[in-house]
């Protein structure tokens, strides 16, 4: 009788066992997913912040061109102060929609009579005398524009430049 007994205790003793294992494994398994869980919400965390400074990135790159054509173009600088210069867009990834709208402004900072000196060393054209060039310094500003639906970002550039101009042009552009 007494082993009749240990083999009954013993069978109990599996059946009580057996639901623990069930409870420890509903807990290891909730724990797994709290973990996988986390892990993807941090990813996808880094995953927008890269996807922002690469927008903010392109959208720099994109001001950085407009500004780049509008300091080419010596005719910028001879307009009246408040003139709009022309709007630009930029189309990043060559799908034929553009993707960034520029719109530059220029803003004389000052002018100061240049010297014979600093007027030899740049080529003049023929309409330029030399006894009457004026350095004027320039803020260029891009204001930049995200058009597609993505980011949203929004970016002003500032650039400096030193341009040469007439006396004539100096009293239009930068009074």
């Amino acid at each position: 009788m007494k082993m009749g007994r240990r083999f009954g205790t013993s069978k109990a003793l599996a059946r009580s066992q057996k639901g623990i294992t069930l409870v420890v494994g509903m807990i290891m398994l909730v724990l797994v997913t709290i973990i996988v869980v986390s892990a993807f919400m941090r990813s996808l965390g880094n995953l927008q912040t890269v996807g922002n400074m690469q927008a903010r990135q392109e959208a720099i790159a994109a001001g950085d061109s407009a500004i780049e054509q509008v300091v080419s173009t010596i005719a910028n600088f001879k307009l009246a102060p408040g003139t709009p210069l022309s709007t630009y867009t930029v189309d990043m990834n060559n799908d034929g929609v553009a993707d960034f709208s520029i719109t530059p402004t220029r803003t004389c900072i000052r002018a100061i009579q240049a010297s014979a000196a600093s007027a030899s060393d740049v080529e003049l054209g023929s309409s330029m005398s030399s006894s009457a060039l004026w350095n004027t310094e320039w803020d260029i500003s891009a204001n930049v524009v995200d058009l597609s639906a993505g980011s949203g970002v929004a970016v002003i550039i500032h650039q400096g430049v030193k341009v040469q101009l007439s006396q004539a042009d100096k009293d239009v552009a930068c009074p």
